[in-house]
């Protein structure tokens, strides 16, 4: 029962090393989504998330396809240019952190995302942990899949 009321209350636990563990909440779009904000996002149900969910990147959840939410920033929007090399470039200007790596933990290789134009309706999403799964490999994602801003209640990094 309360693991439930606190579901539906917009709680959520992070077990990934990609932002700090712990207890996040949910927090509703009270304005539009901006380059900063850290969000909660459902992943599209794509076979470049299917593989994710089958490597271990990403963990089940209630997200369309049986994932979780990703939290996440918001580092590009709609009409602004990504360029994918040995790291990431936005409107030619470097992102911070963003060196893509050629292979996993496990040695299994990894796909960057082919960069561009981000399409009308998305956001290219970053974290600044090394071996974060985020948009230098799956690319821009929907605006629909947006959950709301992602607050930290009681978090801790390992």
């Amino acid at each position: 029962m309360i693991v439930a009321a606190g579901w539906l209350g917009g709680l959520r636990i992070n077990t990934t090393p990609s932002e700090p563990l712990g207890l996040w909440r949910i927090d509703r779009l009270d304005r539009p989504v901006a380059i900063g904000d850290l969000v909660f996002i459902c992943p599209p149900r794509t076979a470049v998330f299917a593989e994710a969910l089958a490597r271990g990147y990403l963990r089940r959840g209630l997200c369309s396809g049986g994932m979780a939410p990703l939290i996440k920033t918001v580092v590009a929007a709609s009409g602004q240019w990504i360029e994918i090399g040995r790291d990431v470039h936005i409107d030619s200007e470097p992102l911070p952190h963003s060196a893509i790596r050629a292979a996993d933990a496990a040695g299994r290789p990894l796909h960057s995302s082919a960069g561009g134009l981000v399409p009308a309706g998305h956001l290219f999403l970053h974290s600044s942990f090394a071996g974060s799964y985020d948009s230098r490999y799956f690319g821009p994602v929907p605006v629909d899949g947006l959950l709301g801003f992602a607050r930290p209640l009681v978090t801790f990094d390992p």
